[in-house]
């Protein structure tokens, strides 16, 4: 069978279902085995943190790894749907949109505390006090971040090395979330699931950012500027990662994003990213936000099934087929 299909299928789901919050999914199994783990394993150590890293990776890679040994033995209908499922379950572009449009829904409603509320569900700074701006400016920097994380990078990972290389990214990005802070209990014990996290990201991030810079044009955006900005704003951001796609973003749009932002009751004033645009932001610049994210979420899906069909990857990705 051609490995491209069960791609596309779950794929295709993917953009059509998101993530009912009612169903089962896999991720939020993981979450699951992270908090188990980190009850067990938890001391204020970067050693306990690796170990505890280690333990979760091997909890969830374990499975995945039998399964893909088994999947040849499995009836043919198995060996497509399974696939199928684990893609869609690591793909995040609908629900990424259905989860922003909350936001950009309450706002346009007037309703700044419904605002306030669905943006604490996808950002990890303090949204209390934020301003109708503010809330439009973290909506189109997670919006960013979130189309590598949650798009971008898992495909990578499952072009590159198949169902158990989504896995690890998938964990290792959970991992980032939910340990990944600086703050007093996660500052030693988080710092592994932090850097690994950053290293996995280095090359969809960047993929990511170019992949928004060549899409802009066509989408009736500034391409132009957005290379321009990607390579002036995107290594300021303290994130070795997230500046790059949210300065193509703000290039793109031509709005300026960064700036102060309040995590875990202390202020950082993080630089500015792109150049103030002639008006606030506002409901349109969500929109072309949207436009952009899937077209990139589109034209890499692309990409991957060609890699996955011409290649004949299977469950292993990439690697498999050259180490087969």
């Amino acid at each position: 069978m051609n490995p491209a299909w069960p791609f596309l299928a779950g794929y295709a789901l993917d953009l059509l279902l998101g993530d009912p919050p009612s169903w089962p999914h896999p991720v939020r199994l993981i979450g699951r085995v992270i908090e188990v783990l980190e009850s067990r394993f938890y001391e204020p150590t970067v050693a306990a943190g690796l170990r505890f890293w280690l333990g979760v990776q091997a909890g969830v890679l374990g499975p995945v790894v039998l399964l893909c040994l088994l999947l040849p033995q499995l009836p043919g209908v198995a060996q497509f749907l399974v696939p199928a499922y684990l893609c869609y379950a690591g793909l995040a572009t609908r629900s990424l949109h259905l989860e922003s449009r909350r936001v950009e829904a309450a706002l346009a409603a007037g309703d700044l505390k419904a605002a306030r509320f669905w943006l604490s569900r996808i950002v990890g700074r303090e949204t209390a006090a934020l301003s109708p701006a503010e809330i439009r400016r973290a909506v189109l920097e997670t919006v960013a971040e979130n189309l590598s994380d949650g798009i971008i990078a898992p495909m990578f990972y499952l072009l590159l090395l198949g169902l158990p290389g989504l896995a690890l990214y998938k964990t290792a990005n959970t991992l980032d979330s939910m340990v990944g802070y600086k703050n007093a209990r996660y500052l030693h014990f988080g710092r592994v699931a932090a850097r690994v996290d950053d290293a996995l990201n280095f090359l969809p991030a960047r993929l990511t950012a170019w992949l928004m810079v060549l899409l802009a044009g066509p989408l009736g955006l500034d391409g132009a500027r957005a290379r321009r900005i990607l390579r002036r704003d995107g290594h300021k951001a303290s994130s070795p990662n997230a500046g790059r796609p949210e300065a193509a973003l703000a290039g793109a749009l031509g709005v300026q994003l960064g700036g102060p932002a309040v995590y875990f009751g202390r202020r950082v004033d993080k630089p500015a990213i792109g150049d103030p645009g002639p008006r606030p932001l506002d409901a349109g610049h969500y929109r072309q936000a949207v436009r952009l994210l899937y077209a990139v979420s589109v034209a890499m899906a692309a990409l991957t099934a060609l890699g996955l069909g011409l290649f004949g990857a299977g469950v292993w990705g990439l690697a498999g087929r050259l180490w087969g």
